[in-house]
């Protein structure tokens, strides 16, 4: 991944951030990363933790941006959001996986769409 890249994927991160926080979810973590990979966002939402995957785009030359989250990927953040919950301590009566699509404009602020219960 280049560095550009990376740092379109951080703003974006922080774009995420920020809806999420304004749309009135908690967030307990960032970026956590283990051996296995790295969830981008751990939120509670009222009782609910929800673990949140964030995709960014500069353009949708490869697609809308929520449609990077194959079947794979989507099995492998649910083993993330096991190893999480055991390295935390943390549990939850109900877990959810959310996907926020980051759309970056050329000019102006970026496009979140927040999809709850995305997989």
């Amino acid at each position: 991944m280049t560095k550009r890249n990376q740092a379109v994927g951080a703003y974006g991160e922080r774009c995420a951030l920020r809806h999420l926080i304004a749309t009135g979810l908690r967030p307990v973590d960032r970026n956590w990363r283990c051996s296995a990979g790295e969830i981008d966002i751990v939120a509670w939402d009222g009782e609910v933790l929800a673990f949140c995957e964030v995709k960014t785009r500069r353009n949708e030359a490869f697609g809308v941006p929520a449609e990077a989250i194959v079947p794979t990927k989507a099995r492998r953040l649910r083993g993330l959001a096991v190893r999480w919950l055991a390295a935390t301590g943390t549990s939850a009566a109900e877990l959810r996986f959310d996907v926020l699509s980051v759309r970056l404009a050329a000019a102006g602020p970026a496009r979140v769409e927040h999809l709850k219960g995305a997989f």
